[in-house]
């Protein structure tokens, strides 16, 4: 029978002193978030860099493949822009929407949830390092579709550098609303139906000329994230571009983007605390 020495028992003073010292310990600090969202970004981009360029080319042709249809059936001018600019968002409604929505479904079904939960990141840095991620791995495909859509539609080329702001903004927006999809859906498949509804629906709400939708369907298409990138895209093809309509709709789309990361964020933390 082994004998255990009084001064270890529970209330010596041994043992009270190792109590008030663990009780005095702090934890560790929870990480910034600028380091956090630096970290999550690069290891999403190399997973997306990865798993996603078969699909990026997809995208990218799929987009191609539209506008060639598209040009024997609308005419020059404003309908040309509106093809060009929907098919260029439309790849990034691909990536960021679609495989976004699938990945956090995924994420969410496999107990992917709880990996990030154990790691002192904030939950923004987490959505929102996903979320730069997909979108940034969008550019390559938007270029090549956007220049493809000029060269074939004989639209100018001199103002395409406004991509540098529709590519992130409508990303922020499309990407956060895809996230949102993955961790609110139940099931990973939900979750994959509604990343397809969605990129079904900035296929048929922003390629199509909108002067040529019904009235209803017209509202619906306010109401898409993506319209409002679309719309800035497509007024710089013009001789004269209305600059103030553009950055309107390129704010109206930063203002979609910070709620819908917003919701996806809290999504995330209800998801992770289940």
């Amino acid at each position: 029978m082994s004998v255990v020495p009084a001064e270890v028992l529970p209330g010596t003073r041994i043992v009270d002193d190792a109590v008030r010292g663990h009780e005095a310990a702090e934890l560790a600090p929870r990480a910034r978030f600028a380091p956090s969202l630096a970290a999550v970004y690069r290891a999403q981009l190399s997973r997306a860099r990865v798993a996603g360029i078969p699909l990026l080319f997809v995208a990218t042709f799929q987009s191609i493949g539209i506008m060639i249809l598209m040009r024997g059936v609308v005419d020059d001018g404003a309908e040309a822009r509106a093809v060009v600019a929907g098919s260029s968002v439309l790849v990034v409604a691909f990536v960021a929407l679609n495989l976004l929505a699938q990945y956090f479904g995924q994420l969410r079904a496999s107990g992917g949830l709880d990996h990030y939960a154990t790691l002192p990141v904030p939950p923004a840095a987490v959505v929102l390092g996903a979320a730069a991620a997909y979108a940034s791995f969008t550019v390559p495909g938007t270029v090549v579709t956007a220049v493809f859509g000029s060269v074939l539609f004989g639209l100018p080329l001199s103002h395409l550098w406004v991509l540098a702001a529709v590519i992130p903004l409508s990303g922020a927006a499309l990407a956060g609303l895809g996230a949102a999809f993955g961790l609110l859906a139940p099931r990973p498949e939900l979750a994959t139906l509604l990343g397809q509804l969605g990129m079904s629906a900035a296929l048929l709400l922003g390629v199509l000329p909108a002067d040529r939708m019904p009235g209803v369907v017209q509202l619906a298409r306010d109401l898409l994230p993506s319209t409002y990138g679309v719309e800035a895209f497509a007024r710089t093809f013009g001789d004269r571009p209305d600059w103030a309509f553009v950055f309107g709709d390129l704010a109206v789309c930063a203002g979609v983007g910070v709620a819908s990361l917003a919701v996806a964020t809290w999504a995330y933390r209800r998801a992770a605390v289940r």
